[in-house]
């Protein structure tokens, strides 16, 4: 049976302790916690198992050693187990979960890293064959693949896949689409993301440093609370070197599981009072509909009529300033065709102003 190790961090002596365990009691143990004192980007309840160990400098996790003549194995878990569909007292509500690492993977051709959902009683059927898991096996994993293995029908050594219960792929994409290669010792971050109320599975990958990609590398279709139901199940990171020397380290992992509110789920509905609300709503949006038309084609007559009227009086003003009129005196108004005669007027004004003479 493979080794298995549990690291345990206590702040107050501040020094990392490590005790050999079997694997059968490995997930009754409780309140362990993993913390890198350098790089705390690890959440508690994490636990390694086969050559998985820390580096050197305590940087990062090495899920397989090179050191190791015969393939190499590495697992980092998640102690405490988890419900894709958890009960309530009135209903079973799906769980999402959304998760991200950072990792890297040495240039030799192995089988690379995976992220994987596994039954609790997994270790039953343990395996030191890729990723630690086996035909009999029930799990779902998203491999980052290294190896060009024609037995399952792997499209090239640099790709992403989904596997359900086997390591033929249900669904695979090329990572030599966005630039990217696996086993360049780069490090990488990707983003897995499970909806439930989708039920799809989205898998992202750039960079590390870079953002979130805004479309996914992949996406799947599959519904996890179907198949789990309210088994618990255990998630990890898993690697295994193959024939090869091949290194996979591990710099940061987050998990993180959400539900729908219980406030959030819609309430049954009576077809008949909704049908009837929506034709009263209907009716009253016609009758507004039809007011606000009588108003606007009444407000458009009225504006034709001035613009009629304008036109009227405009060509009415127009004709009557281009006639001509001709005035007619009567004879009789007519002045004498004699010259005009001049008198010569003289007035003196004196002391008493009766005295006027000619």
């Amino acid at each position: 049976m493979p080794k298995s190790y549990v690291f345990l961090y206590t702040p107050r002596s501040n020094h990392l302790s490590s005790s050999l365990i079997f694997l059968s009691a490995l997930f009754s143990v409780l309140h362990f916690s993993l913390s890198l004192p350098n790089k705390p980007h690890f959440g508690s309840n994490l636990v390694l198992i086969g050559d998985a160990k820390f580096a050197s400098n305590s940087s990062c996790i090495q899920l397989t050693d090179p050191k190791i003549s015969s393939p190499s194995f590495g697992f980092l878990i998640q102690k405490k187990p988890i419900r894709l569909l958890s009960s309530t007292t009135k209903s079973r509500k799906p769980v999402s979960f959304s998760t991200d690492f950072t990792f890297s993977i040495s240039p030799h051709n192995g089988d690379g890293l995976a992220f994987l959902l596994v039954p609790r009683n997994f270790q039953s059927k343990f395996s030191t064959g890729s990723f630690g898991v086996s035909k009999e096996s029930r799990y779902l994993g998203v491999e980052f693949d290294t190896l060009l293995d024609e037995n399952v029908g792997d499209v090239n050594a640099n790709h992403v896949g989904v596997d359900v219960g086997s390591l033929v792929s249900v669904k695979t994409s090329d990572i030599s689409s966005i630039n990217l290669v696996l086993n360049s010792g780069v490090k990488l971050h990707s983003w897995i993301d499970y909806d439930s109320s989708s039920k799809r599975i989205e898998v992202r990958l750039s960079k590390f440093g870079s953002s979130r990609p805004y479309d996914p590398l992949l996406v799947y279709q599959v519904d996890l609370g179907e198949m789990w139901r309210d088994e618990e199940v255990l998630v990890g990171l898993s690697s295994s070197s193959g024939k090869s020397m091949q290194t996979s380290s591990v710099y940061s992992w987050k998990f993180r599981t959400r539900s729908i509110p219980e406030w959030l789920h819609s309430q049954p509905l009576d077809p008949r009072a909704f049908s009837s609300k929506h034709s009263k709503e209907q009716l009253a949006q016609k009758r507004k509909i039809c007011a606000l038309g009588f108003l606007s084609g009444l407000v458009f007559m009225i504006g034709c009529g001035a613009l009629l009227a304008l036109i009227v009086l405009f060509l009415w003003a127009l004709f009557d300033n281009g006639s001509e009129t001709v005035l007619t005196i009567p004879t009789n108004c007519m002045a004498p065709s004699g010259g005009f005669r001049y008198e010569k007027i003289n007035v003196v004004v004196g002391d008493n102003s009766t005295d006027a003479k000619n």
